[in-house]
C-alpha cells in the first residue's frame, strides 16, 4: 500500500441508505484493488449535519466490511486550511465579491456559449462604488458577499473511468458562500490534496462538478485524482433513493429480519456480483461491468 489513497466522504445528515453503502463499497474495493490506502472524511460543514449520524454511519460502513486507514477527517476541523487557500487566491486577484441573489442570476443575460445556470459574470468587474452598493444591498439580508473564482470561462474535458469523456463549462463558481461557509468545490479539492487522494469514487450526480474541481486543482498546482462516477440508486418513481422511501437503511432492513450478509448480497447482485462478503466482492468487482443505468430499488419488493 502507498500513501496515495481512495476515499469515501459521507455527510452526516441522516443514516446511510443502500445507495450510499453501494457507492462506499465500490470506492473501498477500487482503492484496495489498486493497492491504495483508503481514507474516511466526514463532510460536516452543512448545518443539517448531526453528530449522532457520524457514529451510525461509520458503524454501518464497518458492519459491511469497509475499513479505512488512519483517523477520520472532519471538515469542521479544517476551516483554517480552507481560509489559507482562499487567501492565496485573493492575493493573486483570482477571487471577487459577488452580490447577486438567486433571482439576479436567474434573470441575467448570458453569453451565447454559456449553458443554462452558468454564472453570467455580473459582479466580475465592478467599480469600487458598485461594490459598495452591492454590500449595502445584502446588508438587510444578514449576509455578506460570496467569493467567486475568476476563471477562463472555457470548457474543460475530463475522462471518467465509468462515464468516459465529460466536458463541462467553467463559469466563475463560488468558493465561499455569503454566509461564510466554504463551498463543496473548494473543500473537496483542498481535502483531497491533504489526504493524498488519487482516486475518487462517487455517485454520478456529482460528475457535473468535476471539471470545476479539476480546473481548481490545476490552478493550485495539485495533482488530479482518477475519477470514477457510478450510477445512483433510484426508487420506483425514478427519483434518487431516500429514507422516506421505506426500508432502505441497514438498520431498517435489520428490523425486517434481513441479515447483514443478505444486504451485502443484495448490493452485490445490483453490480452483477455474487458475494455476501468484502473479500469476494473485492476480487470480483470490475469497473467495465458496472452498468451505466441506475439501480432501481423497490423497498416493498427487495428481491430481484
Amino acid at each position: 500500500m502507498t500513501d496515495a489513497a481512495g476515499r469515501y466522504a459521507p455527510s452526516p445528515s441522516g443514516d446511510l441508505h443502500l445507495g450510499n453503502l453501494r457507492t462506499a463499497l465500490i470506492a473501498w474495493a477500487c482503492a484496495r484493488r489498486a493497492g491504495l490506502g483508503f481514507v474516511m472524511r466526514v463532510e460536516d460543514l452543512d448545518e443539517r449535519c448531526r453528530l449522532e449520524y457520524v457514529d451510525s454511519q461509520l458503524s454501518d460502513l464497518a458492519a459491511i466490511g469497509i475499513d479505512w486507514d488512519g483517523d477520520v477527517l472532519f471538515q469542521s476541523e479544517r476551516t483554517a486550511a480552507y481560509a489559507e487557500v482562499v487567501d492565496r487566491l485573493l492575493e493573486k486577484d483570482l477571487l471577487y465579491e459577488c452580490y447577486c441573489t438567486r433571482a439576479d442570476i436567474r434573470d441575467a443575460p448570458r453569453a451565447p456559449h454559456a449553458p443554462p445556470g452558468a454564472y453570467p459574470g455580473t459582479c466580475r468587474d465592478l467599480s469600487a462604488s458598485e461594490r459598495e452598493a452591492g454590500r449595502e444591498k445584502l446588508a438587510p439580508l444578514d449576509r455578506g458577499p460570496a467569493l467567486r473564482l475568476r476563471t477562463s470561462g472555457e470548457a474543460l474535458t475530463i475522462t471518467d473511468r465509468v462515464c468516459g469523456e465529460y466536458t463541462g463549462y467553467i463559469d466563475d463558481f463560488v468558493v465561499r458562500r455569503g454566509d461564510g461557509a466554504y463551498a463543496y468545490n473548494l473543500v473537496a479539492v483542498v481535502d483531497d490534496e491533504h489526504q493524498m487522494v488519487r482516486q475518487v469514487v462517487r455517485a454520478d450526480d456529482l460528475l457535473e462538478s468535476t471539471p470545476r474541481q479539476v480546473y481548481l486543482q490545476r490552478l493550485l498546482g495539485f495533482e488530479s485524482p482518477d475519477y470514477i462516477h457510478v450510477p445512483l440508486v433510484l426508487n420506483t418513481n425514478g427519483q434518487r433513493l431516500a429514507k422516506r422511501d421505506g426500508a432502505v437503511t441497514l438498520g431498517q432492513l435489520h428490523e425486517l429480519g434481513w441479515q447483514t450478509a443478505q444486504i451485502f448480497s443484495l448490493i452485490s447482485r445490483s453490480l452483477g456480483i455474487e458475494s455476501d462478503n468484502g473479500v469476494d466482492f473485492l476480487e470480483q468487482l470490475e469497473l467495465d461491468r458496472i452498468s451505466r443505468e441506475p439501480w432501481v430499488f423497490d423497498p416493498d419488493n427487495p428481491e430481484f
